[in-house]
């Protein structure tokens, strides 16, 4: 289905300043392609349930000379364009969320743009453009590493002694304060 803002205004409810919105939206997603409006089911942190237009997808974003995409969750609420829309970070299975000032522990993204929102200063294109050239400084996700290889049970194993190894060098090669056996222990190893 080819997006319009006609048939984006027809999602929104009443509630919504419709025509604006619908615009905003329409014009975000002909720049991050990969975003798509839908009317979804919100729950905050509160418990309360309500149901909001969301954009859901990807955004692309260049980090380290590569282009990542960041899936991302824009909620548009009804107060919008006087309240700023509620911002997540969503990673994928694959995906961990990494510790940042403007990323919460649940992946709700607070960025100063986002605090400091204007009516008519602030829009939906310009967040994304701000949260494109964040994530390009700091991604807020990383790949989980890859599961460590299970053991297997000590009884299915033959009862093999290691070897002994002797760290006496190392012992021998500390000679005062923690920078000189770091220093030592790095041309030792």
């Amino acid at each position: 289905m080819t997006l319009t803002e006609n048939s984006i205004k027809k999602m929104l409810p009443t509630t919504y300043v419709r025509s604006y919105v619908a615009h905003e939206i329409f014009v975000a997603t002909t720049y991050f392609k990969n975003l798509r409006p839908a009317m979804d089911r919100f729950v905050s942190r509160a418990g309360a349930a309500k149901t909001l237009m969301s954009l859901t997808g990807t955004i692309p974003v260049t980090f380290a000379g590569k282009i990542y995409n960041i899936p991302v969750c824009v909620w548009i609420e009804e107060r919008y364009p006087h309240a700023p829309p509620i911002c997540y970070v969503q990673p994928t299975a694959e995906m961990m969320l990494v510790k940042r000032v403007f990323l919460s522990a649940d992946g709700q993204i607070l960025l100063p743009y986002l605090k400091e929102w204007k009516k008519g200063d602030c829009d939906l294109i310009g967040l994304l453009q701000v949260m494109a050239a964040v994530f390009g400084e700091f991604p807020p996700v990383s790949m989980r590493p890859p599961p460590e290889q299970e053991l297997g049970s000590c009884k299915s194993r033959q009862r093999v002694m290691p070897p002994v190894i002797d760290f006496s060098f190392v012992f021998q090669a500390f000679q005062g304060d923690c920078n000189s056996f770091r220093a030592t222990a790095a041309v030792s190893g």
